[in-house]
């Protein structure tokens, strides 16, 4: 049951740290480990960062979408 969900928020997560990771050249593993150890030093104040950062992504997202041709608008 607990691979299920981790299978769940892998294929459907935000992919905050894939993206930290790609634009920094580290690996996503290491970032989600960082993200972890921040989250207890700081009570659970790196999550909230974490969202606001998935949140900025989906909103990215959101604007800059890659249009093939201009009858797609």
């Amino acid at each position: 049951m607990i691979n299920n969900i981790r299978y769940f928020f892998e294929r459907y997560g935000f992919k905050v740290s894939s993206r930290i990771g790609e634009r920094i050249g580290i690996k996503a593993a290491r970032i989600r480990i960082f993200f972890i150890y921040l989250s207890f030093f700081t009570l659970g104040l790196a999550f909230a960062f974490y969202l606001t950062l998935a949140f900025l992504a989906k909103l990215k997202d959101l604007i800059y979408t890659k249009r093939s041709s201009v009858f797609d608008l």
